[in-house]
């Protein structure tokens, strides 16, 4: 490239007047070789901007297809700026040679010396841009890997979701069985429980019954016992006993045994005198003949399950029980 250079600035140096109609021309492909150097820039701007946006608006579909395309936009850029370091060069060349004709460049070492120099300066820009579209793509990996992660957190969330609800309906479907079981369980408990009680009720109710009608004919046989005693012990000799002295009792207390007229319980029933022994109708010894205090009339007390009772002018000791006649005063009331 050098060589070419030194061959160049020294044609340049004994290039004729006719080269000024070539020089119009040059400049005028160099105008029409910057218009397209803008046009690339502006193209490489708008990649740029629409790959910016793209990454901003959401993460790609499948990582593997992204670093496609990007190195296919890389591939691309470079081609594009391969191709304007070229046309960079060749009018370096051109404007080197132009200065050489108008007399600008002093001697061919200024001229390499500012050739090389401008080199630098462009190899330098370079550098600062290589470094800043790495930097870009750096950036715009790891806004890649974050959409990315972005995207997995979200999967795993919505994975997590799903897992979730479906842990539920599980649980609650088990819960529900167990639900039916533990109602049916409870339904056939009751029901074996309903029989048991039923039995055991039954059972209660025979043992019961069987203990009451036992306690019952006991109760019976002890108070037929009892009346046989109390009969036994019944003593008709009270009429010796001077405190019942009854007929003297009642000749100095006229009045009191005057009791009225008698009302029979039947309405067609006449006076029959009862002995010792008979059994009376239970309405011939109801409480409204009752004589309710016996030592008034000077009789002895009746025993428990006994009452002196008014039979027309008569008094008779019945048993409230079986309706018998233990004793009987006739005539006792005028």
């Amino acid at each position: 490239m050098r060589n070419a250079l030194l061959g160049l600035l020294m044609t340049a140096a004994m290039v004729t007047p006719a080269v000024v109609q070539a020089q119009e021309v040059d400049n005028e492909d160099r105008v029409e070789r910057q218009e397209r150097r803008a046009e690339r820039q502006e193209r490489r701007a708008e990649r740029q901007a629409q790959r910016e946006e793209a990454a901003e608006a959401q993460a790609p579909a499948e990582p593997p297809q992204v670093r496609r395309e990007q190195r296919e936009e890389r591939r691309e850029d470079r081609a594009e700026r391969r191709q304007d370091r070229q046309e960079v060069r060749r009018e370096r060349i051109e404007q080197a040679a132009e200065e050489a004709d108008r007399g600008e460049a002093v001697t061919v070492r200024d001229a390499f010396r500012q050739f090389e120099q401008r080199g630098e300066e462009q190899r330098a820009e370079r550098q600062r841009a290589e470094q800043q579209r790495e930097e870009q793509q750096r950036a715009d990996l790891r806004l890649v890997e974050q959409q990315r992660r972005q995207n997995e957190a979200r999967q795993d969330r919505r994975e997590d979701r799903r897992d979730w609800r479906q842990d539920r309906r599980e649980d609650r479907r088990e819960d529900r069985q167990e639900r039916r079981e533990d109602r049916r369980e409870g339904r056939q408990q009751w029901g074996q429980d309903q029989n048991q009680d039923r039995q055991d009720w039954r059972q209660d109710r025979r043992s019961d019954r069987r203990e009451w009608r036992q306690d019952r004919r006991e109760d019976r046989r002890e108070w037929r016992q009892d009346r046989r005693e109390a009969r036994r012990d019944w003593n008709r000799n009270w009429r010796q006993d001077r405190r019942y002295d009854w007929q003297r009792h009642r000749y100095t207390n006229r009045n009191l045994f005057r009791s009225g007229r008698y009302h029979a319980p039947y309405r067609n029933h006449r006076y029959s005198r009862f002995s010792i022994g008979i059994s009376l109708e239970p309405l011939f010894f109801s409480n409204r003949y009752w004589i309710a205090d016996p030592w008034q009339y000077r009789l002895p007390p009746a025993y428990p399950g006994t009452r002196w009772v008014r039979y027309y002018d008569d008094v008779l000791l019945v048993d409230l029980y079986t309706g018998e006649v233990i004793d009987v005063i006739y005539d006792f009331f005028w």
